[in-house]
């Protein structure tokens, strides 16, 4: 007695059914290729199926992500982004208690067309960075600084464990 195959669907959720294509097929070759649903529903005797013609994207500039390194010290918790050729007023610095985005724009100083290249790495345009801190940070503590095109951004780390005495008061 041959033992039907079960699609990987079946499989997967452990039904039984009557599939004319199981993912073994793919191996042997043998059986019903998938079909797209338009072929699908024609062969089931539905006739072609009508779609309009997809709309034209809007086009956008697409906004390039910063890569960014995170880390920590006892006290602190860095972050560190090369912004090179971003000029001081083209960067844009949030910080919450929990949260910092960089936003900046990158203007395309250079000369030649783009037939005159040979290689066109970099990255020029808008970008866009959200960071979500690990730990609550003193916002207003906070240091940036840049050299050599590095932006250092140190954040104290909010101490929950520090304590204050309140004075009471009469009056």
């Amino acid at each position: 007695m041959a033992r039907e195959k079960r699609s990987l669907f079946e499989w997967l959720t452990g039904g039984s059914g009557d599939n004319d294509f199981s993912f073994d097929d793919l191996e042997t070759g043998s059986g019903m290729a998938p079909q797209r649903p338009q072929e699908r529903r024609a062969s089931l005797g539905g006739g072609p199926m009508h779609t309009s013609p997809a709309p034209e994207p809007l086009v956008e500039e697409a906004e390039g992500e910063l890569a960014v390194d995170v880390y920590q010290t006892p006290t602190h918790i860095i972050i560190k982004a090369m912004i090179a050729g971003v000029k001081p007023e083209d960067l844009d610095v949030s910080i919450t208690r929990d949260m910092v985005t960089l936003r900046g724009k990158r203007e395309r100083h250079t000369e030649g067309t783009a037939g005159d290249f040979f290689f066109s790495e970099l990255y020029w345009g808008s970008f866009a960075r959200t960071i979500v801190l690990p730990q609550e940070v003193e916002i207003e503590e906070a240091e940036a600084t840049e050299k050599h095109g590095l932006l250092t951004i140190r954040l104290p780390k909010l101490d929950k464990g520090r304590h204050a005495k309140l004075k009471v008061r009469s009056n």
